[in-house]
């Protein structure tokens, strides 16, 4: 089995051939209600690789009044016996590894190297860490002070009941995980709406966990398009809670729907990140990060770091060795060795992307390398070669709105307050980065910035008890971390009379 030069590894062929009953409820695997069908492409070849169901308002019902169902024994059982569990789950991801990240590469068409080492090395943490809070999520004792006699209060972290996780094409398995783990670890049950360009490796680690021995129920999949089965979940009044990850305008439109139920919502979304670069910094470590935090990916990351800002006495120093490094970076399928960078998600993202390239040539900026759609081999995929712009102003296109994509802008600032002030102009606020040898510096623009995360001589790093998520229009609540646990729960609090 091939696409184009690409040779299909034998592990995932039977699994690909039976992705359109990609619906799981509970546990059986079965095609959409309606008997719809939704074709997945790779990236780099434009060649079909399966058929996933097109779920919808039948099946979400279906899917949530299974959660609902598993949700009295699943919240029931022992703390220590749920812990078990998704340490398994955990084990199993680990033990089928290989089998997930190819199928991740093949999905998204990111570099395997990434898929391994990054996705799903980093979900088996995830469901790892989470494993291990089960035991330790507990209330307090209250010093009250009642009008009358005396009483014992006491608090105890509840579950809210089922969980919708809807989650974006970037990092499929990787945030798939970050919101099915701790909602689980706290008691809920969930119902997963991946996106319909990447359900694959959401399919296998829902198999992978029955078999790690997770109650059937427990975590249901329906897959399909965002306004169909994704409205449906997001409006059906059994599910207590939305975690959505995605672009701001769909955020928006969850905030609005959810109203009507009060549902509870975590919602991290869209960035414009900014990078800034002090002349006092290691100019080799910076311009190393630089690339990572805007090419990892292909650039699809929410957190990007698309705004770099450079001090003007090192700036042509830094976009040059930049520019040098991103003309070398190999293009090709990710299932190839020598790939260090893939294609785009789909034609419509390159197009989008593309439209941004030119704009910025349009509004003045200088496109110092890349923007052009490679030919050749690659002529049949998604690929754009990577970007950089100089010259950027704060009002452009380029500097302003997110790209998704592996386009960098350079721009020049001539001291801290203005960086400072620059970077936080944005109406984001999901990341930043620091670069900077100097401690007061790196902790005083750490907390200056106007972001979720701030990384002060690194970029791009995850961890699963670091909190992740944005300020103003990049959502509210946070993914990973104990911050992440507790939004799964609500409060009780219990009053006992001791007259």
């Amino acid at each position: 089995m091939t696409m184009g030069s690409v040779e299909i590894p034998p592990a995932v062929r039977p699994f690909l051939e039976n992705a359109a009953a990609s619906i799981v409820i509970g546990a059986e695997e079965t095609t959409a209600a309606a008997g719809g069908e939704i074709p997945t492409t790779d990236p780099a070849t434009g060649a079909l690789l399966a058929n996933i169901a097109a779920g919808g308002k039948a099946d979400v019902d279906r899917a949530v009044e299974t959660a609902h169902k598993a949700f009295a024994g699943w919240r029931r059982l022992s703390p220590a016996a749920r812990g078990r569990v998704l340490l398994d789950v955990a084990d199993v991801i680990d033990e089928y590894a290989e089998e997930l990240a190819t199928l991740e590469t093949l999905d998204n068409g990111k570099p395997l190297t990434e898929s391994t080492y990054l996705d799903v090395s980093l979900s088996a943490q995830i469901w790892r860490y989470f494993g291990g809070w089960t035991t330790k999520l507990g209330g307090q004792t209250l010093p009250v002070s009642p009008a009358v006699g005396e009483a014992l209060v006491y608090t105890q972290r509840e579950p809210l009941g089922v969980v919708g996780a809807i989650v974006p094409w970037n990092f499929p398995l990787m945030i798939a995980s970050w919101k099915v783990a701790p909602a689980l670890a706290a008691g809920n049950t969930a119902v997963l709406k991946p996106s319909e360009f990447t359900s694959l490796s959401a399919l296998r680690l829902i198999e992978v966990a029955l078999e790690a021995g997770l109650p059937p129920g427990v975590l249901n999949l329906v897959t399909g398009l965002g306004p169909e089965a994704g409205q449906a979940l997001i409006d059906h009044p059994g599910v207590a809670k939305i975690s959505f990850t995605g672009s701001t305008e769909t955020g928006r439109r969850i905030v609005t729907a959810s109203a009507g139920s009060l549902k509870k919502l975590t919602l991290e979304l869209g960035g414009k990140s900014a990078n800034l670069v002090f002349p006092d910094a290691n100019i080799e470590a910076a311009v190393q990060g630089a690339l990572n935090a805007i090419f990892l990916n292909q650039g699809q990351v929410c957190c990007a770091g698309s705004r770099l800002f450079v001090h003007r006495d090192i700036h042509d120093e830094v976009v040059a060795a930049l520019a040098a490094e991103a003309r070398g970076i190999q293009l090709g399928h990710g299932l190839n060795e020598d790939t260090q960078m893939g294609p785009l998600i789909s034609a419509r993202q390159l197009d989008r992307v593309e439209g941004f390239v030119k704009a910025g040539v349009r509004d003045g900026a200088t496109l110092v390398c890349g923007g052009e759609r490679p030919g050749g081999a690659l002529a049949g995929g998604h690929f754009l070669e990577p970007t950089i712009f100089t010259d950027v102003r704060d009002e452009m296109s380029i500097g302003a709105d997110e790209i998704f994509g592996p386009v960098l802008s350079v721009l020049k600032f001539d001291d801290e307050d203005e960086a400072v002030r620059r970077a936080n102009s944005s109406v984001y606020g999901l990341a930043a980065g620091v670069w900077t040898n100097d401690l007061k510096r790196a902790h005083r623009v750490a907390r200056d910035l106007e972001a979720g995360t701030v990384w002060v001589n690194m970029y791009n790093m995850i961890d699963p008890a670091a909190p992740f998520g944005g300020y103003k229009s990049s959502g509210y609540g946070r993914d990973l971390g104990e911050e992440s646990l507790l939004g799964y729960t609500q409060t009780k609090s219990v009053w006992i009379g001791m007259d």
